[in-house]
């Protein structure tokens, strides 16, 4: 019996972006399914130059399917995941709704890949924050060790979804072109701004992005006691987020020694040479898989301490393509 995949959400920004990449990378699948809510049942989509219609998402649709990729929102992923898992697919899950559950490993295959095959049925795919800053953290903390991690994000409006992508694009219009300014997405006008404000407020005073970015890094690392804390901010940028990370670090560093470790690592690429301006940015890391990092110097306020820049394709590492190296890793397994 050949493979077969099916992708929840497909007519989504992620989802559609999942389907791409799958082609891109040529996935091994004999068959691609396309699953939507009822508003996009019935689409046509183009996958490998043949039309494949958009079917409704519901527990039936998974018969026979050994792999799904969801990216259509906690709620349904509650209701669906299950369904799908008890019909022998394996779930890569791309919402919120799984990834601190105990019983549901948690993966970014470059860092923690074995957890992959731990699952019960469901795999959950991180925070796009999350993903681009555990690739960078990750070889920093297995040959010095991290003792604190402090980051600010500054997140791209397509990290909401074409709602957040439509507020930014009509709102630099309305502002060029003198008319009124609506806000369908964000609480404040996102264009020409910047909203310290990702997710809703938890009572701790933090946002649940922050708290995401947080716990799902200790999930990811198994670092249960690390001392990390976040602050993110929602910028007037198209795609890809950007990260200022400053980490203490256990052991002493040299500071080459760790732009070779940073430039051999898997996933990461070093963008790195301020005597020629050369420094990560959203225009550059857009449509790359790898993730960038830049602005590496001392933080010579703390003992061991290191400063860095991290930027990554939001859409790609941070959600899609970080979804099929999970699928790719359970085939290669088996």
């Amino acid at each position: 019996m050949g493979l077969k995949v099916a992708v929840v959400g497909a007519t989504g920004v992620v989802g559609s972006k999942m389907l791409s990449i799958l082609e891109e990378r040529n996935f091994p699948a004999d068959e691609v399914k396309a699953l939507a809510s009822s508003k996009s049942a019935g689409k046509k989509l183009l996958y490998k130059g043949k039309e494949i219609v958009v079917e409704l998402a519901r527990p039936e649709a998974f018969e026979g399917v050994n792999i799904a990729l969801f990216s259509a929102g906690g709620e349904l992923s509650k209701e669906l995941a299950p369904e799908a898992a008890k019909r022998g697919c394996v779930v890569i899950d791309n919402s919120s709704a799984w990834r601190m559950d105990p019983e549901v490993p948690l993966v970014v295959p470059e860092v923690n890949e074995n957890d992959i095959f731990k699952n019960k049925g469901i795999i959950a795919n991180p925070n796009c924050s999350t993903a681009q800053l555990v690739l960078v953290l990750w070889p920093l903390h297995k040959k010095y060790g991290l003792k604190r991690v402090v980051v600010s994000t500054y997140q791209a409006v397509s990290g909401a979804g074409k709602k957040g992508i439509d507020d930014l694009n009509n709102q630099v219009d309305a502002i060029v072109n003198g008319k009124e300014i609506v806000c369908e997405k964000f609480p404040y006008q996102i264009a020409f701004n910047c909203i310290p404000h990702i997710d809703v407020f938890k009572e701790n005073g933090y946002t649940k992005e922050e708290m995401k970015v947080i716990e799902e890094s200790r999930k990811i690392m198994h670092i249960d006691d690390l001392a990390i804390t976040c602050t993110a901010v929602r910028v007037p940028v198209l795609n890809s987020h950007s990260e200022s990370v400053n980490v203490e670090l256990e052991k002493e560093f040299d500071l080459d020694e760790v732009k070779d470790l940073l430039s051999k690592s898997p996933g990461v690429a070093l963008y790195d040479d301020f005597t020629k301006n050369i420094y990560p940015m959203p225009i550059i890391t857009t449509n790359k898989d790898e993730t960038f990092v830049g602005r590496i110097r001392r933080d010579f306020s703390v003992k061991n301490g290191l400063n860095l820049w991290v930027v990554s394709d939001n859409l790609r590492k941070g959600a899609a393509l970080n979804a099929v190296q999970i699928a790719e890793s359970l085939i290669n397994k088996k």
